[in-house]
């Protein structure tokens, strides 16, 4: 099961959900649900992030709430046939957090070594642009690269959490594009500077469509990964290959930094990333977790 973040051409926020009778305006299906279990205090679900922060997002969530209002109405008139705005599944983490060197080859590519512990930094909430956003590369930044990215979702605050109880911390998965001004990053690092201007800039973190429960992931390490730039794949690897997995990524920052519901963790790249540049279009995809599409533009021009 599949969700997402939209607006209305009214410009409403809403929680949409895929299903097998098509997209459902989940935020009316909750509304019903109210009514149906008299729960007139429950909050309105507009968005993705408040159902993590309240800890309903869940596939058994999505589940019974759409059974219980099917029972006593029809679902035809909650299927979303009108056009919609695609918004982001996780729109004010506290935090996005970035593993570096997660995949031995894309180490190897970068002439880079493979760290001894999780190499983390951070970019910033104001990178994040939705599914078909288009990233725009500022004037005078040199070459910018894509980077495709399993991203997890926290939605269980935390703080010391053992491996054994890592997983129990996450809310779902969706797709991230580390986008990353290279050029701008080896300066910086030439000189013994943070990379944050190089990661951080406006839509440097393209993120979504949907969001996945964890629940509806099998196995959040096996997964393919796969980028395409005007339709020739520059990525192709697999979650396999991280270097250090989920619980061992979440045991290892909880330690310094608690983890807020809504927080975002990306876990790396694999090899093969590449230059992009305005009038590119980037299609990234994760087995099961859809795929991401975002236009390449020159900052402003669109």
């Amino acid at each position: 099961m599949k969700a997402f973040s939209y607006l209305t051409t009214k410009g409403e926020p809403r929680i949409g959900v895929q299903t097998p009778e098509g997209l459902l305006n989940f935020t009316q299906l909750w509304g019903y649900f109210k009514e149906l279990k008299n729960f007139p205090r429950a909050p309105e679900l507009p968005f993705l992030q408040l159902m993590v922060e309240l800890d309903y997002f869940s596939e058994e969530t999505f589940a019974e709430v759409i059974a219980a209002v099917r029972e006593y109405r029809s679902l035809d008139d909650i299927i979303i046939r009108e056009p919609f705005s695609w918004q982001l599944p996780v729109q004010r983490p506290t935090k996005i957090l970035c593993l570096g060197r997660n995949y031995r080859a894309h180490a190897a590519e970068l002439n880079n070594t493979v760290p001894e512990a999780p190499m983390y930094f951070a970019k910033v909430p104001s990178s994040l642009l939705p599914h078909q956003g288009h990233i725009r590369i500022p004037a005078g930044v040199g070459r910018v690269d894509h980077e495709l990215e399993l991203a997890l979702v926290i939605g269980k605050r935390g703080a010391n959490i053992p491996e054994s109880k890592a997983m129990e911390h996450v809310a779902g998965y969706t797709i991230a594009n580390d986008i990353t001004a290279r050029e701008m990053q080896r300066e910086e690092q030439k000189k013994g500077k943070p990379w944050t201007l190089a990661k951080g800039m406006d839509t440097f973190c393209p993120l979504g469509p949907w969001l996945v429960p964890a629940g509806s992931v099998a196995d959040p390490h096996n997964l393919t990964l796969e980028l395409k730039v005007d339709g020739e794949v520059r990525q192709k690897g697999s979650t396999a290959d991280m270097v250090y997995g989920i619980p061992e990524l979440i045991a290892y920052i909880s330690r310094y930094m608690t983890l807020e519901p809504g927080d975002l963790l990306l876990t790396g790249t694999p090899e093969g990333v590449g230059p992009i540049q305005p009038g590119n279009r980037i299609e990234g995809s994760i087995d099961g977790l859809g795929t991401l599409e975002n236009g390449v533009v020159q900052a402003g021009s669109d």
